[in-house]
């Protein structure tokens, strides 16, 4: 039987760490430092449970599963369909990876280029094209990601956090600001929900794909041996993503900005700044660089994978070119239209995936005939998640009064209370069904 080597198992969770690890785990803890102030271990607690928490629960349900595929056939086929699609349309060419691409530029070149470049799309636009490019040529060949990241992008990624974190030990910043916005109430829920915009749960769902052919290329068959080694994967990402964080916020809370921040590259600017003096941009960029073009390679990789599975007349290099076309031409709608449409997205489909991880987790404490279950949970989650986004996009927010009344909906837990209503639905589904089944049996 084929095992896997323990240099390797490190690789691998390597591995998923750079593909998970982008341009929002940059920013987002940065803000967060800067706005929680002397409440940012306990914001960046929560940000860890929702982000590196969930990702290696994510890892884990699969890997309990099978596969995602598996795992979303249990509530219907249709919802088996559509909802993964819509993580790979979300997590691939529609937003993470143009955010990255288009982050990428922001931070690791235009602080470089000529004022008449800077402020024209051009710059953008010949970024883009030479960016995806080296992100097709990573990607093109699946089996050569473990050396190609566990060699050169990720090692270089944790270097230079490194010696970030080191300079910043062995210098005199601020003390801690006061908190602003709801970081000073209720800091831990909003670092938990400051943790969605970086999708790693959703990433960790669809990341499993990409694994699947790094086992049949080792010929590792035995399915508890998967179980284990995707346990350990997303357990060496977890760490090395609440290591990084811990840093990030440290930093973001500890940078001297006048006023509140706009956003996290605003604040991680601010710090280099403080730490290296000019030579912090060229850090920086490099930082954000590398961190990008790690994601993008893993999700377009993710992505290809998927798509050929589902559309086999194009083959796995045609869907990696022209998903990196499609994440380039999004990519030039630049960086705040893309923001602007994340929030009520993932909005949607986190509350559904957490959802689905944790039937996931429990999947073998269910009752026997367990599709009841899953269907009234994810259903209710659903539909609670999707009047929160209509509201929010179309309605301008006049629902929010009435919504105000479902328990936790304040702290942005509204879907908990559907969700566990659903469970409870779905159980007694379930009993009532089995208890038919029964008397029938009886009467025959």
């Amino acid at each position: 039987m084929n095992k896997l080597t323990n240099r390797d198992i490190m690789f691998l969770g390597f591995m998923l760490f750079s593909m998970l690890f982008g341009a929002g785990n940059l920013i987002f803890p940065a803000y967060l430092g800067q706005a929680a102030g002397e409440n940012v271990w306990q914001a960046i607690a929560g940000f860890i449970i929702s982000d590196a928490g969930l990702a290696v629960l994510g890892m884990i349900a699969i890997a309990k599963s099978g596969s995602l595929d598996h795992l979303v056939h249990r509530v219907h086929p249709i919802f088996a369909l559509f909802f993964p699609m819509a993580i790979y349309l979300a997590i691939g060419p529609g937003l993470a990876i143009p955010r990255a691409g288009s982050l990428a530029y922001e931070m690791g070149a235009k602080p470089f280029l000529p004022n008449s470049i800077e402020s024209s799309p051009i710059g953008l636009l010949i970024y883009t094209v030479i960016f995806f490019s080296i992100v097709f040529w990573f990607a093109k060949s699946p089996s050569k990601l473990v050396d190609r990241f566990g060699k050169i992008l990720t090692p270089s990624l944790l270097i230079l956090i490194g010696i970030v974190a080191i300079k910043a030990l062995f210098t005199d910043l601020p003390h801690f600001k006061e908190a602003a916005l709801s970081y000073g109430d209720i800091p831990i829920a909003q670092g938990f929900l400051d943790g969605y915009q970086t999708m790693d749960a959703l990433g960790a769902l669809i990341c499993g794909i990409v694994f699947t052919t790094i086992f049949s290329s080792k010929k590792i068959e035995d399915k508890t041996l998967q179980v284990r080694y995707l346990t350990l994967f997303g357990l060496i990402c977890g760490l090395l993503l609440a290591f990084c964080y811990v840093i990030i916020a440290y930093l973001g809370a500890s940078a001297s900005i006048s006023g509140n921040a706009d956003n996290g590259a605003i604040v991680l600017s601010a710090i280099m700044h403080q730490l290296f003096g000019q030579g912090g941009t060229v850090v920086l960029g490099l930082i954000f660089t590398l961190a990008c073009l790690s994601v993008c390679i893993g999700l377009i990789t993710a992505c290809a994978q998927y798509f050929s599975t589902i559309s086999p007349k194009m083959s796995y290099q045609n869907w990696a070119i022209l998903l990196c076309a499609v994440s380039g031409a999004v990519a030039n709608l630049g960086l705040s239209q893309i923001l602007k449409v994340s929030v009520p997205i993932l909005g949607l489909l986190y509350p559904i995936a957490i959802s689905l991880i944790i039937l996931g987790l429990v999947h073998d404490r269910l009752p026997y005939n367990k599709r009841p279950v899953y269907v009234m949970t994810i259903g209710l989650v659903g539909v609670f998640s999707l009047m929160e986004m209509v509201n929010a996009v179309f309605l301008n927010s006049s629902l929010s009064g009435f919504l105000s009344f479902v328990p936790l909906q304040t702290m942005g837990f509204g879907w908990i209370i559907p969700g566990v209503l659903g469970f409870a639905i779905g159980c007694m589904i379930e009993k009532m069904n089995v208890k038919e089944e029964l008397v029938e049996k009886k009467a025959a």
